[in-house]
């Protein structure tokens, strides 16, 4: 396999962190390299739902967006993807504090990927996992200016 270029990986992380999305609901990607992905969500009062406890879309979120950059690594330069299946099973509830997760790429083919992510609270506890299924779309890459692999 090529080696990533760690300029790419600098100004991906940078474009990701600064994105509307991810700020709006204070996600960060912290990691990624090839067939890994680590980010956090900081959860406060505008991710939560009646009950008190963090929304089921806010975790979905952290899972989708997780799984996704587990996988990007692996896609041709000119490519981006897109989510073609999304599922998870909530574990636990979540009442407060960052939320930590961690995505890999189970398979990673031409045009389909399969990953997973696991999202533990600050205790380190499991609350919630989830899988993806990922297709690339060729001629939607993204252009950070410095190449992807050395």
């Amino acid at each position: 396999m090529t080696k990533l270029n760690p300029a790419y990986v600098d100004a991906l992380i940078k474009t990701v962190n600064s994105s509307p999305f991810p700020r709006h609901i204070s996600m960060r990607l912290i990691a990624v390299e090839t067939d890994h992905a680590e980010m956090e969500l900081d959860s406060g009062p505008n991710h939560m739902q009646p009950f008190g406890i963090v929304h089921g879309g806010a975790i979905a979120s952290l899972i989708d967006t997780t799984t996704f950059w587990s996988a990007f690594m692996r896609v041709a330069e000119d490519c981006g993807m897109v989510n073609i299946d999304l599922k998870l099973n909530y574990l636990q509830a979540v009442t407060d504090g960052t939320l930590y997760a961690a995505g890999r790429c189970i398979r990673a083919g031409r045009s389909i990927s399969y990953t997973e992510a696991s999202i533990r609270n600050r205790a380190g506890e499991l609350v919630a996992h989830g899988t993806s299924t990922l297709m690339a779309l060729p001629g939607k890459g993204l252009t950070l200016g410095v190449p992807k692999f050395l």
